[in-house]
């Protein structure tokens, strides 16, 4: 099921509560605890190993159901409130002592609702074989600081979540071998080209969502980039929009993108209806060449709302900074587009021609999707290497450069769970301490190269 934040009580009947208690992992960690005018105080021990606060439970859980979870609170003292406070969903009747939930949870999801006031919040679907439900409120990590919060909310949610069904993706490259022989001097020879394809692959597979390689269009062109780039409100975007329009398909196409004075290496989106309803920039150039061609890097890491999921680019480059696959997921992306030639760490590691290495760019693209919670699609123009790659970091299908095209079924609201309880989503985005990364966005800093 998709799981989003709610900020808001929906209006729906609430649960009422069954038990109010203190929790503490041990004695020496708990917390100064007690009722205060209606409201739930938990405050710091005087200590460094400080962890506790109070839980409430609820019975009548309906398996199935959409809940709308949240609680307020308000904090004094301390420093670092995102760090020191979490609110927990537990699917089941936690052990006052104990530091393990032994069921199925998650995290309330925080907002700042005011300089001292905290709203923490979750619309949730109650899992199978659930009957209680045990909202857990922690203070942490701090030796001052005091908090007080309110009776959490538990309210059957006036909408129900349900989950979105999967995604049919296709990487079209053409073979390793399909070009050889063609030639290919004008943007029409790739239009053909990469078009003879998509509709192969749409008559084939009906995929809902295509992705091409990098700079498709002009892929093998002769001319400087700066020569052969085109608008992507030109004739060639338009000969895809009346593809895609034929067939009902989203594409993403790479081109150098023509932009008045400005040439960028682009993934352009095309809609169902034929529109351009998006455009990804290259961010990182490519070291030796492309940095310094007069090709204007792209600015950000934008995610596109679209029929199909929320979309985010990468192209070529920009894996090899960590930063890239990452702002897409943390800007919300359920799918990454990723139009490549080749990478620098899937290759030799010296001097003479590329000899490429199929098993670090396995796990290159494994470690991109697992880290960062995306599904990624993956277009590599020598066909070998590309394919669709889970939330789990599994390949779903992967191209070996003897097929024309790949496509596999995405789901996007996969929520797999960890041996604890929690989804690998919760874990890899709340485990999360932003406040301690201003390395990575600091211009002077250049790691191990000073």
């Amino acid at each position: 099921m998709e799981l989003v934040p709610s900020v808001v009580d929906t209006g729906g009947p609430r649960l009422a509560l069954a038990a109010a208690e203190p929790w503490a992992p041990h004695a020496r960690a708990a917390v100064v605890t007690a009722r205060r005018d209606g409201a739930f105080a938990a405050d710091a021990n005087g200590t460094r190993t400080c962890a506790g606060g109070w839980q409430w439970r609820f019975e009548g859980i309906v398996p199935g159901r959409t809940y709308a979870l949240t609680v307020e609170m308000r904090h004094q003292g301390l420093a670092a409130p995102r760090d020191m406070l979490r609110c927990v969903a537990a699917w089941g009747a936690p052990a006052a002592n104990q530091d393990r939930y032994g069921t199925l949870w998650e995290y309330l999801l925080p907002s700042a609702t005011g300089p001292d006031a905290w709203r923490f919040a979750r619309t949730s679907v109650g899992p199978a074989g659930a009957c209680q439900l045990t909202i857990r409120a922690t203070l942490r990590w701090t030796a001052v600081g005091k908090t007080l919060w309110e009776m959490p909310r538990v309210a059957v949610a006036a909408a129900p979540l349900t989950a979105r069904p999967p995604v049919r993706v296709c990487a079209v490259t053409g073979h390793s071998t399909q070009r050889q022989g063609r030639s290919f001097k004008t943007l029409a020879d790739n239009l053909t080209f990469y078009g003879q394809l998509c509709e192969a692959a749409c008559g084939r597979d009906h995929p809902q969502l295509i992705v091409l390689p990098e700079i498709a269009l002009q892929w093998g062109v002769p001319g400087h980039p700066l020569d052969v780039a085109v608008p992507a409100s030109g004739p060639e975007i338009e000969a895809f929009a009346e593809l895609v329009r034929r067939h009902r398909v989203r594409i993403a196409v790479g081109m150098y993108e023509r932009d008045s004075d400005a040439v960028y290496n682009s993934l352009i989106l095309i809609s169902p209806a034929g529109r351009v309803d998006g455009r990804y920039r290259k961010v990182h150039l490519a070291s030796c060449g492309e940095d310094t061609s007069g090709l204007l890097p792209g600015d950000g890491f934008p995610v596109f709302e679209t029929e199909v999921g929320r979309l985010g680019c990468n192209i070529c480059m920009d894996g090899s900074a960590a930063e890239s696959t990452r702002l897409v997921g943390l800007n919300g992306a359920d799918l990454l587009l990723y139009s490549v030639m080749g990478d620098h760490r899937a290759d030799r590691f010296s001097r003479g021609s590329p000899i490429f290495s199929e098993d670090r760019w396995r796990a290159i693209a494994r470690t991109h999707a697992i880290d960062n919670q995306v599904c990624m699609a993956v277009a590599r123009n020598g066909a070998l290497g590309s394919g669709i790659v889970d939330r789990k970091g599994e390949w779903l299908v992967w191209n070996d450069g003897d097929l024309p095209f790949v496509t596999a079924d995405v789901l996007l609201d996969d929520a797999y769970r960890v041996w604890n309880g929690s989804t690998f989503r919760d874990v890899a985005w709340y485990q999360r301490r932003p406040h301690l990364y201003g390395a990575f966005t600091d211009p002077g800093n250049f790691g191990s190269l000073r």
